[in-house]
């Protein structure tokens, strides 16, 4: 069976489990920028808390976030974890967003894509994986997102080795689902940390569990 092939299978099969994902949960673009940079190396519900917190203080726009105080955003952002290192970052994007676009977001997401990926991915604090949720989910530009638990999943199904880099899997997406939509590959993503979150764990995974586990042909390396 070809990637393709086996990639659409567990489409099918994980959106079967788990119905329709409706991620990024968000009410505005810059919500989600924000979020995207509140949920490096934490978990949604912490990042729920911040920006409920920066929600209360009408928090959620750049030019607040431009001219607050360091202290100030971090001490909303506590549940976030690691709060004065994204308080900083989400400061030092607002400048950015400023600076180099006026503060309008239509005008960022009008760059093209390739371009805009390498100025996100030059501000600092901004992985890939960060660039590209911002891309995929705010500026629905078609681009896969790839985080541990992509990883994880296909390469235990032996879709890709447990080594391979960011560029690479994103680019075994790309090749094989270039004619499908944003909506699609904003759905595939979050099915995919949905199946990492409850059953495709780090330790003591619940493969028979799984939704994946009723596909046994795909568990081959050949």
């Amino acid at each position: 069976m070809i990637i393709s092939e086996a990639l659409t299978i567990i489409y099918r099969f994980l959106l079967d489990h788990f119905g329709p994902q409706d991620w990024w949960p968000a009410d505005t673009k810059t919500e989600i920028i924000i979020g995207a940079i509140l949920t490096q190396n934490t978990n949604w519900v912490n990042v729920e808390k911040a920006i409920e917190k920066l929600k209360a203080n009408n928090a959620i726009n750049f030019d607040y976030l431009l001219s607050a105080p360091v202290e100030k955003i971090a001490s909303m952002i506590r549940s976030s974890g690691y709060y004065n290192q994204k308080a900083e970052r989400l400061k030092i994007f607002a400048e950015y967003i400023k600076e180099k676009y006026n503060g309008n977001l239509e005008q960022l997401f009008n760059t093209p894509t390739d371009k805009l990926r390498e100025e996100l991915i030059n501000i600092k604090g901004i992985g890939p994986e960060t660039a590209d949720d911002i891309l995929l989910y705010a500026g629905d530009k078609k681009v896969f997102v790839i985080d541990a638990y992509t990883k994880r999943i296909l390469s235990r199904h032996f879709i890709c080795d447990e080594n391979i880099d960011y560029h690479s899997l994103q680019e075994l997406f790309h090749n094989s689902y270039l004619q499908e939509s944003v909506d699609y590959f904003k759905e595939y993503h979050s099915l995919l940390v949905m199946t990492g979150k409850r059953f495709c764990l780090k330790n003591e995974p619940k493969c028979s569990e799984c939704p994946l586990a009723r596909v046994p042909s795909i568990y081959s390396e050949n």
